[in-house]
């Protein structure tokens, strides 16, 4: 008998595929919705996590779906030779949001982790590589993120809100919030997060209320346009 074992991930990505898309109104996963023939929003949103497979990283895909997410699951099946995929069941003991997604699939990341939302797609000249960029500089806080400048009141309100600086040439995230009430003073929002290994428990307060985020002093890699396709007209 010979055993193989997967390999060790050099990078893991958090994918949270659980949520109900109340908003969405269409009768499968607002992930699955098709932008051009054969694509689909959550092919896009996984275009920088596929270069960081074809830079030779083991890339680990934690997938956090529930029961009613299994059109979902099927899909990812393309995925099943660049990836190594693990499906983890939100744990609803855990806050139902969000965060309880990233708490639930945190137990099976490896390395740095990344925040990738599957309704979030980044786009725009270096988009694909915008990740590993990302990792690559993860930065005396432990923290990066790709961001998108942002200067709306009302889109800052529904996103994870970003005051990013310019120090010493490198852009930085001064202040972050999710969600701003009063969303003066932010100039951007975040479209993924990549945390280091020893930082990545702390991923579930980037998304969390009442709570200091830890993107402060991050390093922020600016896309050219983020979109979040919480509507079919996305």
């Amino acid at each position: 008998m010979h055993s193989s074992s997967a390999p060790v991930p050099d990078v893991s990505i958090i994918l949270p595929c659980a949520g109900f898309a109340t908003r969405f109104g269409a009768p499968y996963s607002k992930e699955l919705h098709c932008l051009s023939p054969g694509v689909t929003v959550l092919d896009r949103s996984l275009e920088a996590a596929v270069e960081l497979a074809k830079s030779g990283l083991n890339v680990r895909l934690v997938v956090v779906f529930r029961a009613h997410k299994l059109d979902t699951v099927s899909y990812l099946a393309r995925y099943a030779e660049m990836f190594q995929i693990v499906f983890v069941y939100q744990d609803d003991s855990f806050e139902p949001g969000l965060d309880g997604a990233i708490r639930s699939g945190l137990p099976m990341a490896q390395g740095p982790v990344a925040l990738v939302l599957p309704d979030i797609v980044v786009s725009g000249e270096g988009s694909a590589g915008s990740l590993l960029a990302a990792m690559r500089h993860i930065g005396r806080t432990g923290w990066s993120v790709v961001a998108a400048e942002e200067r709306d009141p009302g889109t800052l309100q529904q996103m994870g809100a970003l005051a990013v600086i310019e120090e010493g040439g490198v852009l930085t995230v001064k202040a972050a919030v999710d969600k701003p009430t009063d969303p003066s003073g932010y100039n951007a929002f975040w479209g993924m997060v990549m945390a280091a290994e020893q930082e990545a428990h702390r991923l579930p307060d980037v998304v969390s209320e009442g709570v200091d985020s830890p993107l402060a002093g991050a390093v922020a890699f600016m896309a050219e346009r983020i979109v979040n396709y919480n509507t079919t007209a996305g």
